[in-house]
């Protein structure tokens, strides 16, 4: 399905930019923001450090190395560069996904923003894996339409963010609300909408059968 050249510049702009995001962490003061909702104790955790910095540092790298995987004219001529990228992508999510069932659990908000970020924590490997399963079993077809499931669930770090100071900013929200209700928002639609485009797929494909 043939994407706007506008609509592929933001997907890529975001995709970089957010990617790119974790840096700030190390050349900044982010002591502010989600930071500022942990109690000292769990800020002071070795433990809980190793997963906090490890997801968002895999998962940016997650963003920027699948980013290039869904253009077909870049994929069929590099790849080489689609496979070993493709690897890196899966061991950044399979890492990423783990660390964030673990920091899940502390997120503010309560049960409802809890259960939101481990269910997309869930579905993100689960999507992931059945990528890589495809992939083994040479089906094409199945392995990019699970892997565009996955990467739409990585994408959840763009609209987390982009969401947040609309939610804040413009509606209103405090930010243990903002953050309660951006727990599922982040990523349900961004689902439905990869959903959308494998039917629109899958339709066309029908199209041209019967034509």
């Amino acid at each position: 399905m043939k994407v706007s050249p506008l609509l592929s510049a933001l997907f890529i702009f975001f995709a970089v930019g957010v990617g790119l995001y974790p840096l700030v962490y190390l050349l900044l003061d982010m002591s502010g923001g989600l930071l500022a909702s942990k109690p000292d104790d769990l800020l002071n955790s070795p433990f809980w450090n190793i997963c906090f910095y490890g997801h968002i540092s895999l998962g940016g790298l997650a963003l920027l190395s699948g980013c290039s995987q869904f253009f077909k004219k870049f994929r069929n001529k590099h790849l080489r560069l689609h496979r070993k990228l493709g690897f890196v992508y899966i061991s950044s999510v399979m890492l990423s996904g783990l660390f964030s069932l673990y920091i899940a659990y502390y997120t503010p908000g309560g049960i409802v923003a809890v259960l939101g970020f481990e269910v997309l924590g869930i579905l993100w490997l689960y999507t992931t894996l059945k990528a890589f399963r495809a992939i083994l079993q040479k089906n094409l077809d199945q392995h990019e339409n699970w892997m565009m499931r996955s990467y739409a669930l990585t994408f959840a770090a763009v609209s987390l963010r982009l969401w947040m100071p609309i939610l804040i900013g413009l509606i209103g929200l405090s930010f243990i609300q903002a953050y309660t209700f951006i727990a599922w928002w982040c990523w349900v639609p961004n689902l439905m909408v990869a959903q959308w485009f494998i039917s629109k797929k899958y339709k066309r494909a029908q199209y041209k059968a019967y034509s």
